[in-house]
């Protein structure tokens, strides 16, 4: 019979009102029913007209529900586009809010449009929809409303409102709705809009026209909602205005809301305490945050105090200071570990290792710990403001970089203006300059000298060598940059070669250096000297070290204990997070978020009082439940680098190696980290782990394929840490055993394996025997199997040796290529298919085998032509079309087959 249009004239069936039919297929329809000729002699424009209007309400929403098509179908014409858009006008007056409701939610993607069509139509969004957007704010219908905030806060993600149109329209709606003798609803929505909005204007926009009215809300005494909302976003509301804003205006109004009736509200602070604390001075976050968070980790509300427990971390991490934790950031945006004397002489080059900071959830509580150890698994380092940046986005000029997923709660991940991005904290002191040339010069002298040194020692340096560097900067010596850089000189030589320069040396040293010292106070944490004993500590304390504000001494190495770098009663509070009645009392897995924070603390305190947090580290490591050691396992990598070679030897190895052996859900946390991991230990100490890599093939249950298939592309980085011997000797092994899988996508990361073993131990010195061994063994165990899944295997090996260029190809020709044709003759079409693949797309794409006159072209081509006849159609197929690499995958055609 004859189709049933979509849009009827006559009153709607019952199912017709409250349900929304798939929007995409009826958006697609509904122009091509408008351009039906005859049904009613109308235009498409006068037929969109008549049912924009029909007293059919369904009709209504569907024409409401494809607006884009219209406007795409109708604006070639002005007069035809005018004609929509009061069409559009008069539907938003529509007296059904489904009507509203489905035509705001058209109104982003129509603005995108209109902005592209601009030449045209430049005005039209701001003289048409504009006004509808704003007006919706008030409609009397809260889903209509509901809709009308949405599609703003997309306009103003996406740059579509103009910044007049911000200042003259949304802001006073917005404040109209929250003013003190607004309606309840109306107030509790303007509030939420404002808060989200925030982060979304210029810092100027916000700090005029919205933040006086938020400090008001802030203090609402009739509805404990809104006060609920302002404390949930007061972080965003401090990172939107700035230092200044939010010392002078903002964080008053957080020490009532931290002390609030409600404990609702103090949660909230609690949550969000750490994006507040990123946006202070240093002075501020030590004389007035500490104390607030003090009494917030002590409240008499459970659920504030479990709140606090879990910021603690994450607060204590934004005390870090770059020159105490050894740190600096790259020209490229990313943060590093700058290696120290003690290191450099080792040869040492995994210092520089790069940690990576993650955007946080714009969730102002703590995302599934599950997730966060997925990705990245540590409480990474706390000096950055990551709130502005989006996923994969990073502002220029020392902004760290930003890759997947979520560390730290609390923080909003727009992306803003350098501008507006830059705080103090955030870049601490402008870019020093580069010393690493002074630095090995130093260490060339230090070498040069070591034998004429009357005192053994393993690193002295003469001071006149010592002196040239220190003079060169005196001239620059009233540049802040130059002074901190002369702190980092002189403290990290004196505390690297403290034991080893003889007593006069040392004199001379302290003259030297003594004299360019600039003061400093408690703020400026102390320069990082390596590793230390407690002992060792004290001994390199001047007498001013129990002084509250601390002067160089005339040695010139900067003294202080862990008190200048973190408040002593946050670290009393974050140790005693182990403590088994915390558990009873606060959370039973604040031993988790302890171990999630861990790295970000150790961060903070920097290498030289790693003895802090040593003992909680080793007790979270043993705890009971195997999630506090799971996080660990995600993060001991990060907390490697951190600490640096010895300490990582000495204390995170024994660690390191008991994980190896806990549960599965346990060792895939240093199982997805292992190349990172062992890349930092020497060659003698990663030797031991050969063996042990072999365990990781065996997992608690066999149908976890995650795991092999993990172990397989760690095992592709983790090649080039062995020399070719180990390779063969024991990769080599577990490559083959992974090659036979019984889940195919395991087989196929495996293959990749193969290929870059065999390419390792081809183009390595003087292992082409060992390579010639490796493919024998791939012609017996693959070409030979009795399975088919080995001799598809053995096809597909092949194919990647030559697409990868794994082996030079005259062995490739002598050793492989004869056992690849052979699989001409393969009883199972799966093999073929492969073989048919691998020529056809590969092999005589290369020039090798373009070449006239090549002997091996000549049996290649026989092959190709005896597979394009094949019996089977996907042999033929495949045998006879040249596909794009990567258009079919194999893993695909495995399992279709």
């Amino acid at each position: 019979g004859p189709r049933k249009p979509l849009l009827e004239d006559g009153p709607p069936s019952d199912a017709g009102l409250g349900r929304r039919p798939p929007s995409h297929c009826d958006s697609m329809r509904i122009t091509a029913f408008l351009d039906i000729p005859g049904q009613d002699n109308l235009t498409p424009l006068a037929r969109l007209e008549k049912y924009a209007f029909s007293d059919n309400i369904f009709n209504r929403q569907i024409i409401a529900r494809g607006l884009l098509d219209v406007f795409r179908d109708f604006s070639n014409n002005e007069e035809d586009f005018l004609t929509v858009m009061e069409i559009v006008v008069r539907l938003s007056e529509d007296a059904e809010p489904t009507v509203r409701t489905e035509l705001m939610e058209q109104i982003p993607p129509i603005a995108i449009f209109l902005q592209e069509s601009r030449p045209k139509f430049p005005t039209a969004f701001f003289e048409y929809l504009m006004p509808i957007v704003v007006r919706y704010l008030t409609d009397v219908n809260n889903q209509v409303r509901k809709a009308g905030q949405e599609a703003l806060l997309i306009l103003l993600e996406q740059d579509l409102i103009a910044q007049s149109d911000i200042e003259n329209k949304v802001c006073p709606i917005l404040l109209d709705l929250s003013a003190p003798d607004s309606d309840d609803e109306y107030k509790v929505e303007a509030v939420n809009i404002i808060c989200k909005m925030a982060s979304m204007l210029s810092r100027t926009t916000v700090e005029q026209m919205l933040l006086p009215r938020f400090c008001e809300l802030c203090s609402d005494g009739k509805l404990f909602q809104v006060r609920k909302i302002c404390a949930a976003n007061f972080g965003d509301i401090c990172n939107a205005v700035g230092q200044e804003a939010t010392e002078r205006l903002l964080i008053p109004k957080f020490f009532e809301l931290c002390s609030d009736s409600v404990w609702g509200m103090r949660k909230a602070c609690a949550e969000c305490f750490m994006a507040v604390s990123y946006t202070t001075s240093p002075e501020v976050r030590r004389s007035k945050l500490s104390p607030l968070f003090i009494s917030l980790i002590s409240d008499t509300c459970r659920w504030v105090r479990q709140a606090a427990f879990q910021s603690l971390g994450p607060f204590i991490s934004t005390f870090a200071n770059p020159s105490s934790a050894g740190l600096y950031i790259r020209e490229d945006g990313s943060l590093s570990i700058r290696p120290l004397m003690q290191d450099v002489n080792s040869n040492s080059c995994q210092l520089s290792n790069n940690i990576t900071l993650m955007p946080s959830s714009t969730n102002a509580t703590l995302p599934s710990k599950d997730t966060q150890e997925e990705s990245s698994d540590c409480c990474t380092s706390p000096g950055e403001d990551v709130s502005r940046l989006s996923q994969g986005d990073r502002v220029a000029a020392g902004v760290i970089e930003v890759t997947k997923d979520s560390s730290f709660p609390g923080m909003n991940s727009r992306l803003q203006s350098a501008e507006d991005v830059f705080n103090t904290f955030l870049y601490w002191r402008p870019p020093l300059p580069d010393i690493s040339q002074d630095l090995e010069l130093l260490q060339f002298k230090t070498e040069k000298h070591k034998d004429s040194c009357s005192v053994p020692c393993n690193n002295c340096v003469a001071s006149s060598e010592i002196k040239k560097v220190l003079e060169s900067l005196q001239e620059h010596i009233d540049d802040p940059d130059v002074q901190a850089q002369v702190q980092v000189l002189s403290a990290a030589l004196r505390a690297a070669q403290f034991d080893s320069v003889g007593d006069c040396e040392a004199k001379k040293l302290e003259e030297s250096s003594g004299k360019l010292q600039p003061k400093t106070t408690s703020d400026e944490v102390v320069v990082s000297g390596g590793t230390c004993s407690q002992a060792e500590e004290d001994t390199l304390s001047s007498p001013a070290s129990q002084d509250d504000t601390r002067d160089l001494s005339a040695s010139g190495a900067q003294s202080s204990t862990v008190s200048d770098i973190i408040p002593q009663p946050l670290l009393d509070q974050y140790l005693s997070m182990t403590d088994p009645a915390r558990a009873q009392t606060v959370d039973t897995e604040i031993a988790k978020h302890c171990a999630y924070s861990l790295p970000g603390v150790a961060l903070t305190l920097g290498r030289q009082n790693w003895h802090c947090l040593k003992d909680t580290y080793e007790t979270l490591a043993s705890d009971v439940q195997w999630k506090v050691r799971r996080t660990l396992a995600f993060s001991i990598h990060e907390l490697a680098v951190i600490l640096g070679d010895q300490l990582t030897a000495a204390d995170l190895v024994p660690i390191f190696n008991g994980f190896l052996k806990d549960l599965d859900e346990v060792r895939i946390g240093v199982l997805k980290h292992l190349y990172d991991f062992l890349k930092l230990l020497h060659a003698d100490k990663r030797r031991e782990y050969l063996y042990q890599l072999q365990e990781f093939v065996v997992t608690d249950n066999s149908r976890n394929w995650r795991f092999r298939y993990e172990l397989a592309e760690q095992l592709i980085l983790i090649l080039e840490l062995y020399n070719p011997n180990d390779v063969y000797d024991y990769l080599r092994h577990i490559a083959l055993t992974l090659c036979s899988d019984k889940v195919s996508e395991v087989r196929w990361i495996s293959f990749k394996l193969v290929g870059d073993s065999v390419h390792l131990l081809f183009y390595a010195n003087n292992a082409n025997a060992l390579g010639l061994n490796f493919i024998n063994e791939l012609v017996v165990r693959f070409r030979h199997c009795s399975k088919w899944v080995g001799r598809q295997a053995f096809a597909f090996i092949c194919q990647a040796a030559v697409e990868e260029e794994c082996m030079p190809v005259d062995q490739f020709v002598e050793h492989l290529l004869p056992s690849l044709l052979s699989l001409a003759s393969d009883p199972v079409p799966n093999v073929r298919v492969l073989l048919a693949k691998a020529l056809r797309q590969t092999l005589l794409e290369k020039a090798y085998f373009k070449s006239v006159g090549n002997p091996h072209l000549e049996a290649a081509e026989e092959t190709v032509l005896a597979l394009q006849s094949d019996r089977d159609q996907d042999v033929s197929f495949f045998a006879t079309i040249k596909l794009k690499q990567g258009n079919v995958d194999s893993t695909a055609i495995e399992k279709h087959n």
